[in-house]
C-alpha cells in the first residue's frame, strides 16, 4: 500500500478544497451571468460541483483520503482513520484552500479579490437542511468505504448533486466551504452572520451519521450452534 507523508497529504487537501470552492463559486458566477432563471443557474452550479467532486476524489483520494471537509476529517479522526495529530493540519489546509478557491474564482471573473457576502441563509429550516445534508454525506462516505471503495467518488458526487435539490440550503455540508462562501457576494454566497448556525448543524449531522453508521456497519459475529452428534444405531 502506498502512503504519503503529512506535507503531501495536507497539500492535497488544500488543493482539493480550493478547486472545489473555485468550482462552486465560479460556476455560480457563470450561471448568474448567463441566465436570470434561478432554477437553471442552480442546475449549472449543481452539475459542475458534482462533476468536480468525482474528479477530485478520484485523483486526490489516494493521497490524502480526499476529505476536503472538516466535518469528514472530524469523523475520520474520531474513528481513528485519521491520526489525531494530523487533524489540525487537515483543518488548516481545508480552510486556507477554500479561501484560495474563492479568490481564484473572483480573479477569473474580474470580481473583487474578496467580498463580504450579503445573501441571507438562516433559520431552522436551513439549519436542519444542513444537518440532513451532512448526515447523508458522511453516511454515503462510510458506507461506500465499507462496501464499494472504488465507487466512492461517484457516490459522493451523485449525492451532492441530489442534495443541492432536496435540501432548502442547497447542501453546503462542509464548514470550510461555508466559510469560503461567506467571502463572495455572488450566487453561492452566505452572510458571515449565518455561518455559526450552518457550521454547528453540519458538525452535528456528521457526528450523528458517524454514530449511526458505526453501529449499522458493524458486522455481528454469529455463533454457530454445535453440530448434532451422531446417535447410535439401535436397529429400529
Amino acid at each position: 500500500m502506498i502512503s504519503f507523508d503529512l506535507p503531501r497529504r495536507v497539500a492535497a487537501e488544500a488543493l482539493g478544497t480550493g478547486l472545489l470552492v473555485a468550482t462552486v463559486v465560479g460556476s455560480g458566477i457563470m450561471a448568474e451571468t448567463l441566465t436570470h432563471d434561478v432554477a437553471l443557474a442552480l442546475l449549472g452550479n449543481t452539475l459542475a460541483t458534482g462533476a468536480m467532486l468525482v474528479v477530485l476524489i478520484t485523483i486526490l483520494g489516494p493521497i490524502s483520503g480526499a476529505h476536503f471537509n472538516p466535518a469528514v476529517s472530524l469523523v475520520f479522526c474520531l474513528n481513528r482513520s485519521l491520526p489525531a495529530r494530523d487533524f489540525a493540519a487537515y483543518l488548516a489546509a481545508q480552510v486556507v484552500g477554500g479561501i484560495a478557491g474563492t479568490v481564484a474564482a473572483h480573479l477569473m471573473f474580474s470580481q473583487p479579490v474578496l467580498e463580504v457576502a450579503t445573501k441571507l441563509r438562516a433559520g431552522p429550516a436551513q439549519w436542519f437542511s444542513e444537518a440532513v445534508a451532512t448526515f447523508g454525506l458522511v453516511a454515503v462516505i462510510l458506507s461506500g468505504l465499507r462496501f464499494e471503495q472504488r465507487a466512492v467518488p461517484w457516490l459522493v458526487g451523485l449525492y451532492i448533486t441530489a442534495a443541492y435539490w432536496f435540501t432548502a440550503s442547497t447542501s453546503f455540508a462542509n464548514p470550510a466551504v461555508a466559510l469560503a462562501r461567506s467571502l463572495t457576494d455572488t450566487f453561492s454566497g452566505i452572510r458571515p452572520a449565518d455561518l455559526p448556525g450552518f457550521i454547528v448543524a453540519e458538525l452535528l449531522g456528521a457526528l450523528i451519521a458517524s454514530a449511526l453508521m458505526g453501529w449499522l456497519l458493524r458486522p455481528e459475529i454469529v455463533q454457530q450452534s454445535e453440530p448434532l452428534k451422531a446417535q447410535p444405531f439401535n436397529g429400529k
